[in-house]
């Protein structure tokens, strides 16, 4: 960076800015640790000549200035987990309602709302890309990128089919229900950066009217893109943008993310249980349920991590969940599970 000729290429400069604060963001935090590791041994040494009541404070002191450190060294393990080659990047997830019919889209409505607040806590960015709403309550599906640091990287925790028990509103006579609805994510690749190239004759442009309120644009010109790749079949669309040059960018990252990830599952076929299949989307393959009724609890059943404070997860309390799963191993453990099972 210190080079004459470094601004010559803006775009090549800005690469290695955002590679030099990545690496800052992981070694900082180290060295910093290091430095209070390194006072806090200082104090002890400088405290053992005080007297009681000094020591006393000094100890107070320690234990609160430990407490916060060990805090935020908890927080920097959980990065060094993150080593995946896209976990830095933005993250495309997809909600999708399963067997319950009404039920099933009343509680795809209620995830949404689950990963908008939990993506405002950690202070990302929610762009909702195209959804469908319910016929009677909720969504049927909903495709939406979260904006922020490392968001694929905790989103894909997240991948897999969550299972609702509750007494339904919907039932006059109060009977209990069970309900599903499949998550899906996968890193946002920019069309820049991908080595993925896409003819023109492979794909198929469509312009439709945006849903939603309205506006100078929205619902008078056709302003939402839908993009099919016709050799797979993948249909992506955007109408969150005001203009219909946008919408089709924005669709066109969505496509070249979903191809990256579908390549990934065909190279990894040993991973395919975490990249590409996640069965159907009712009994027996939930990665989560949510409990409401008869008792209140919410249990992740891969890492066995569990919590009674439904309603704290229900407004977006997610994290321990999530750290269960990367601290588990995530899809390296189940790799080498997978291996073991074939030896």
């Amino acid at each position: 960076m210190a080079d004459e000729a470094f601004w010559n290429n803006r775009e090549k400069a800005q690469k290695f800015i955002d590679e030099g604060n990545t690496i800052r963001g992981k070694v900082d935090p180290v060295l910093q640790a290091e430095r209070q590791v390194a006072d806090f041994r200082e104090m002890i040494e400088l405290s053992e000549g005080e007297p009681v009541a000094a020591q006393t404070q000094i100890e107070k002191e320690l234990e609160r200035d430990l407490t916060k450190l060990l805090k935020e060294l908890d927080a920097l393990e959980l990065k060094v987990f993150l080593t995946g080659p896209h976990d830095k990047s933005n993250c495309i997830l997809s909600i999708n309602s399963g067997a319950g019919g009404t039920e099933a889209c009343d509680w795809a409505g209620m995830l949404l709302r689950m990963y908008q607040r939990w993506a405002e806590s950690r202070g990302w960015e929610v762009e909702i890309q195209d959804a469908l709403p319910g016929e009677g309550a909720g969504i049927k599906s909903v495709t939406m990128i979260l904006k922020g640091e490392n968001a694929y990287g905790f989103c894909k925790a997240e991948r897999g089919v969550h299972r609702l028990v509750r007494i339904s509103p919907f039932d006059s006579n109060k009977r209990r229900h069970t309900s599903f609805a499949s998550v899906d994510t996968i890193a946002e690749i920019e069309e820049a950066s991908s080595d993925i190239k896409i003819p023109p004759i492979e794909f198929r442009v469509d312009t439709f009217r945006s849903g939603g309120k309205g506006g100078q644009n929205v619902n008078k010109v056709e302003t939402a893109v839908r993009i099919t790749h016709i050799p797979t079949g993948l249909v992506v669309a955007s109408q969150a943008q005001r203009s219909q040059h946008q919408n089709r960018a924005t669709a066109m990252t969505l496509l070249l993310s979903r191809i990256f990830a579908q390549r990934q599952d065909e190279a990894k076929a040993e991973m395919e249980r975490f990249y590409g299949d996640k069965g159907s989307v009712s009994w027996g393959n939930q990665i989560r349920s949510y409990v409401f009724q008869p008792y209140r609890m919410v249990k992740d059943l891969r890492t066995g991590v569990e919590t009674s404070n439904v309603q704290g997860v229900m407004d977006g309390d997610l994290d321990a969940f999530v750290n269960g799963w990367l601290r588990a191993g995530g899809p390296l453990k189940r790799m080498q599970g997978i291996k073991d099972e074939e030896e």
